[in-house]
Order: structure tokens, then C-alpha cells, then sequence
């Protein structure tokens, strides 16, 4: 069976911060989760993270998925693949993938067409390449007739080798067993102290053993990042990458300001994404929709010629032809079904809301299921939380909610029920009733004259 491990243990000392490197985001998303999900792509399901700096924050977000161990001491790239040798030993019969894991941009083409030319070539290790504009900085990989004799890095490279732009992007497929043998004779004699794990491949070399490379036509694998500066970069180039691709499928944009979508976002053809919007994990967005200005979508599905202006919807489901906004919050477990109407200062909240209904203005449904064709008034509450457990309203099919109604749950209102302005709906409305509690007006003559003339 074939392995992956991942190198985690990166302090990350530039970004200022007190969390492990490879926790930083991109797009919303870790840049291991980036790195996990390529493996996972690839058909590698295999995998141990090694962790270092603040390793139970890698633990806390992996929770339990995969296994981790700890390198307790940043003792070199070959030292942290050294603390997962009792994981490789557990089957040695396959192959063994090594990746960093603030590398974000790996892709599942290039863990894939690489094995494929190591195990062609019958070699001991395959170092995954690229080919850099500028390669400043990076590890010159030289190259033989019969593969490659070693990487060069920058500060001890001729100048001939520093013409080289093939360089290491740090991530290797090996033989497991060739992996556990090499990595029980590298030594730490060097000005660092470090064990190295381009080491492996001139040792390999010594002894007979098949080295190569496998070059990536896609140079964006080596980018990683850093310091905060870095970081931007990564961000930028995939947001800028992920448009590219929606565009490419017939999204439409006015402007790219402001504008964030994660990478497994769906969008149908003819939908336009305006300004300042954040469209987060999980959505799904039919065509002909308009999305924005300045809204945020998260773990939603929307159908077609939907509406969103100013709005934050977070795990629902927008059924076609909805208008909502601006304003408005759509919170975890709402179902708003095709026509509906929603507009300014309205929050919804674990609650499916009828076909063709309307929620104007200045109202709140909270745990509730209402009809089709309600028309809200506004200033409606359903008063769902009496301080210690949640109760649900029902509104049946053409339901009109007067002004500044409060309708306190469990309470249910029948077919074609009215509720007169400021009505307080305290026990079930039967169908077609008319439900009005406005008390008795008193007016208190004299009263302000009294009140103000202490003031005098």
C-alpha cells in the first residue's frame, strides 16, 4: 500500500504568530488541508503528518483523520521524516510520498504522473521538479543521462549550476523500503547539524540505486509561503485562479473587488458575482443568479435567478426565483422555497419559508415552518425561546401577519389566518379566523401638563 507523509512541523516565525505554518489559510482553508486533499485526490488515503511547533493544534483540526506524529526537535527535513519510520515500517511493500505541507498548491496530477515515472524507472526516490523563471533561492536539480546525480542548493552551487532553473519543490516519492534504509544512514555533519533528506538520493546513488526527477509542467507546486507577505500571495494567486475558472464556465463579473470564492464552489452559467462578496465551502449556485453586492454565502444550496444583495446565508437552502436583501441574515438549517420575498432588516433562522411568501421588513422567524403566499408585516416576531427550551411556529397557507405581531411559541396559525397590528398570539388560530388582542386604550388627559411643570 502506498504512504504519504506530510511535514507539519513548521514554526513559521515570520508570520508573528503562535501557530504551526502549515495552519495558516489560504482561501479560508489551511494550507495542509490544501495538501491533504491532493493525496486524497490521488487515491492516497494513507497519510501521517508530522507535527512540531504547537503539534496539538495540528491534532485539534485533524481530529483524528489521520495520524500524526511529533518531532519533538527541528532537527532537518530528513530528522522530521526519521519520527515516522515505526508508520512506514507497518507495510514497506509499496511506495512512500513525502510533501510539505505549507506547499498548498500540489497538485493530484503531479503526485500522480510522478509515481508513475518512478515506478517506470524502478527508482529508490523521484524527486518531484519544476522549472522557475527565477530560481533564486531554491535547490538546482542536476541531471544525468540515466536520471539525476543530486540537488545542488543555492549557497553551494557553481555559477554554471546556478543556470539550472529545475529546482526541488521538496516533495518525493520513494521506494518505503529504500526510504527506511536511507533514512538509518544520514548523518548530520554539516555546518546546520541537520539531517537532510535530499541526503537520501546521492546515498542511494553510492549504493547502486536508481535516483530520478519528474518535472511538473505546472510551476505554481513549488509556491509556499513564508511570512505574511507570502501568505498574500498564495491567497491572491488562487483567488485570482479560481475566477479565472468560473469565468471560463460563464460567471460573470463587473468587478473582482472585494470578491473571495473557496475552491469547491460551484456557480452556474449566467450567474454574476458582484463586488465585495465572500462565497464560502460547500455552496452550490444555479444559473441566471445575481450574487452581491458585498454579500456572504456559506455551505448553501441556491437554484436559479436567485437574489442575494447584502445578504449572509450560512447552511440553507435558497430554492429558484428568491429575492432577498438587503440586510438580511439567513442562519444554519433554513429552507426559503421558489418566489419568496425577503427584504431589509429580516434574520431567519432554522426555518422553511413557504412559496411566493413575503417578509418585508424589521421581522424575525425563528424555528418556525411557514405556508406558501404569507405575507409578514412588519415587526413580526415569532418568539421562539422562553429562556430555557425552543418551541416552533406553524403558519399555514395564506396567512396575514399584521404590524408588530408577536406570536409566542409553540403556537400554530391555521389557513388564511389574519392577525391584527400589534396583536400578541399567545394559543392556536383556526383556519380562516381573524386573531386581534389589542387591550383596552386608556387616554390620561392632563398628563404631560402634570409631568412638565416640575420642570418650569
Amino acid at each position: 500500500m502506498n504512504k504519504v507523509i506530510i511535514l507539519a512541523g513548521g514554526q513559521g516565525k515570520r508570520m508573528k504568530a503562535d501557530m504551526p505554518k502549515p495552519l495558516f489559510k489560504v482561501l479560508g482553508e489551511p494550507m495542509l488541508e490544501w495538501v491533504i486533499s491532493a493525496c486524497e485526490s490521488s487515491g492516497l488515503s494513507d497519510i501521517c503528518i508530522v507535527k512540531g511547533f504547537m503539534g496539538e493544534m495540528i491534532d485539534e483540526y485533524l481530529g483524528g483523520r489521520y495520524k500524526t506524529v511529533l518531532q519533538a526537535e527541528r532537527l532537518g527535513t530528513g530528522h522530521a521524516v526519521m519520527q515516522a519510520v515505526p508508520f512506514l515500517k507497518e507495510d514497506e511493500s509499496g511506495h512512500t510520498l513525502v510533501l510539505c505541507g505549507d506547499a498548498p498548491f500540489i497538485s493530484s496530477t503531479a503526485i500522480s504522473e510522478a509515481l508513475v515515472i518512478h515506478k517506470q524507472q524502478k527508482n529508490a526516490v523521484t524527486v518531484i521538479t519544476a522549472e522557475l523563471d527565477n530560481p533564486f533561492g531554491y535547490g538546482r536539480i542536476i541531471r544525468t543521462p540515466g536520471g539525476i546525480s543530486g540537488i545542488v542548493e543555492q549557497k553551494d552551487a557553481t555559477d554554471e549550476q546556478k543556470q539550472i532553473c529545475e529546482v526541488n519543490s521538496g516533495a518525493y516519492w520513494f521506494r518505503t523500503a529504500d526510504l527506511v534504509e536511507l533514512l538509518g544512514k544520514l548523518d548530520c555533519n554539516n555546518s546546520q547539524k541537520e539531517y537532510y533528506l535530499t541526503d537520501t538520493i546521492s546515498i542511494a546513488l553510492s549504493e547502486g540505486r536508481n535516483a530520478g526527477a519528474y518535472k511538473s509542467e505546472n510551476a505554481d507546486i513549488i509556491k509556499g509561503a513564508n511570512d505574511r507577505k507570502d501568505l498574500l500571495e498564495l491567497n491572491t494567486y488562487a483567488k485570482n485562479a479560481i475566477i479565472e475558472k468560473h469565468l471560463e464556465n460563464g460567471v460573470g463579473f463587473v468587478s473582482t473587488d472585494g470578491i473571495i470564492i473557496e475552491r469547491d464552489v460551484e456557480i452556474g452559467a449566467g450567474t454574476e458575482i458582484l463586488p465585495g462578496t465572500i462565497i464560502r465551502r460547500g455552496t452550490i449556485i444555479g444559473k441566471n443568479c445575481s450574487i452581491g453586492p458585498n454579500s456572504v454565502v456559506e455551505n448553501c444550496k441556491l437554484g436559479d435567478d436567485v437574489k442575494l444583495n447584502y445578504v449572509q446565508a450560512y447552511d440553507s437552502e435558497i430554492e429558484s426565483g428568491v429575492k432577498i436583501g438587503p440586510f438580511v441574515h439567513i442562519r444554519p438549517n433554513s429552507v426559503i422555497r421558489s418566489g419568496a420575498k425577503i427584504g431589509d432588516f429580516v434574520e431567519i433562522k432554522n426555518s422553511t419559508i413557504g412559496e411566493k411568501t413575503a417578509i418585508a421588513h424589521l421581522t424575525y422567524v425563528g424555528d418556525s415552518d411557514v405556508g406558501k403566499k404569507v405575507n409578514f408585516g412588519c415587526g413580526t416576531v415569532t418568539v421562539n425561546y422562553d429562556g430555557i427550551v425552543k418551541s416552533r411556529c406553524v403558519i399555514g397557507d395564506n396567512c396575514f401577519i399584521g404590524c408588530n405581531t408577536n406570536l409566542i411559541a409553540p403556537v400554530k396559525l391555521g389557513k388564511s389566518v389574519y392577525t391584527a397590528a400589534g396583536t400578541t398570539v399567545t394559543r392556536d388560530v383556526p383556519d380562516y379566523a381573524l386573531a386581534i388582542d389589542r387591550g383596552i386604550m386608556k387616554i390620561n388627559e392632563g398628563y404631560t401638563l402634570r409631568k412638565l411643570k416640575p420642570k418650569e
